[in-house]
């Protein structure tokens, strides 16, 4: 079972969720398929009017690149995280969070390692979750 999140933590991983949001609102057409997983994962975070009240519509929203590596790698850390939340993997999650480690200059394999990662911390329910801790170990671990 995943830790319970802070407020901090659920506020970080929306923040994460709008903006890969806001990165495939950024094409021309968003396939279903992205939609409808985009859709599942805003539904999983119970992302509501307040949480898009800093862009009062959809075209205000905008994608941005953090300026370090473990900001960018804390991203897509909370990108798997999400897909982990469900205990459901769809091959369009990891479709998805593999377009956006792309995005923040990271090769594929991030993703699974993170996963990996993720399910260790799960199954440690006496640890609390520490996403910055977590991704700096990452980092030295995978020598990124």
């Amino acid at each position: 079972m995943l830790p319970a999140l802070t407020a901090d933590q659920l506020s970080s991983l929306k923040n994460t969720y709008l903006n890969i949001l806001a990165l495939f609102l950024d094409k021309p057409l968003i396939e279903s398929r992205y939609l409808r997983c985009l859709l599942k994962w805003g539904f999983q975070l119970q992302v509501g009017p307040v949480d898009l009240s800093k862009n009062t519509d959809l075209s205000n929203i905008r994608f941005s690149l953090p300026n370090d590596k473990v900001t960018r790698l804390e991203a897509i850390y909370h990108l798997v995280y999400m897909i982990y939340l469900d205990k459901v993997v769809e091959d369009i999650e990891l479709e998805v969070a593999t377009i956006y480690a792309d995005k923040l200059g990271f090769k594929p394999a991030v993703v699974s390692e993170l996963f990996k990662s993720i399910a260790t911390v799960a199954s440690d329910t006496n640890k609390p979750w520490n996403v910055r801790e977590e991704v700096l170990e990452f980092l030295k671990v995978h020598n990124l």
